[in-house]
């Protein structure tokens, strides 16, 4: 089986995955102690996050109320111009990752960071996800700015 349509299966798995945890109430996460209020108006902001098969988690995000659009790319590294085969190579230090473009209005900041780690991946499993193992599949928080970076550590402390 090719290493595509292993990840393939593995985008497949964790959308079930989700679906099934979701109904059935899954492990509870805690909301984050530290967050921003919601917005009063509709606007866009922007969050960065990696955690395995960026296929994964962007189909995760799709999802999400208040997500405008989830797209994968890579964070992190020192290529300029990386791409697929140079990043799964684990030496351009590049993470697979998600920008996602939200809604403040109607997601916060935090509540991202609560799917992110309740299901979008394990965070137990270093520089791994599931069957997908390099430094390219680690867990970062890829903060914009200070605000996030600080909801970000509050969330993990």
């Amino acid at each position: 089986m090719s290493r595509v349509s292993v990840r393939m299966l593995a985008v497949v798995f964790t959308v079930l995955w989700v679906t099934l945890a979701c109904q059935a109430g899954g492990v509870p996460v805690p909301a984050p102690v530290v967050d921003e209020a919601k917005a009063t108006a509709p606007a866009k902001q922007t969050a960065v996050i990696a955690g395995g098969c960026f296929w994964g988690i962007q189909a995760v995000f799709q999802h999400v109320k208040g997500v405008v659009s989830a797209t994968s790319g890579y964070s992190g590294g020192s290529v300029k111009n990386p791409d697929y085969e140079t990043v799964s190579s684990g030496l351009s230090g590049h993470a697979e990752s998600v920008q996602i473009v939200y809604d403040p209005s109607q997601i916060t900041y935090g509540e991202l960071l609560r799917v992110f780690f309740s299901v979008a991946h394990d965070p137990t499993e270093m520089n791994r996800q599931g069957p997908d193992e390099g430094t390219q599949y680690r867990s970062v928080i890829f903060y914009g700015n200070d605000e996030q970076k600080h909801i970000a550590e509050a969330y993990i402390a």
